[in-house]
């Protein structure tokens, strides 16, 4: 009977865990003019995770003008974005398996959207992040600081 006491407890601890945890909601746009609308995004310190949403409001198909949002640390992006260029679209113009890309949505084309959830609990609060597009050439114009408030 003592096992199922425990059991009931381990059970209700990982249920009252998750039900605490807070994901917070973020969105961002991209557009035919090779921009963001946010230079900076900001998620709040008892965040757990975070609910990117990507849209792209122009026309432009993806091959021609696609976007994506990447997240890196400040250190690792330019270097992240310009190896990336040969990668070519079917890897998001991402160097395949780099681990220096901490998360990163797929390339879309004008008029989609896209969505990733990620956990920060291995990111630092405080932390010095930067967010991309990796289309080739975006990257120098659209990106733009990712802050955990500390």
């Amino acid at each position: 009977m003592k096992w199922i006491t425990s059991l009931f407890a381990a059970f209700f601890l990982a249920f009252a865990a998750q039900a605490s945890a807070k994901t917070c909601e973020l969105e961002i746009t991209g557009n035919d003019q090779i921009q963001y609308d946010k230079s900076k995004l900001t998620v709040a310190a008892d965040c757990d995770k975070v609910k990117l949403t990507l849209e792209h409001v122009g026309k432009l198909p993806v091959k021609q003008m696609g976007h994506n949002w990447v997240l890196a640390k400040t250190s690792d992006w330019k270097s992240i974005a310009q190896t990336g260029q040969g990668a070519g679209l079917e890897n998001d113009y991402l160097p395949k398996d780099d681990e220096r890309v901490i998360v990163h949505t797929d390339m879309i084309g004008g008029g989609q959207s896209t969505s990733i959830t990620f956990d920060l609990s291995g990111l630092e609060k405080g932390g010095d992040y930067t967010f991309f597009c990796s289309f080739p050439g975006h990257w120098a114009l659209m990106n733009g600081k990712f802050v955990i408030e500390s």
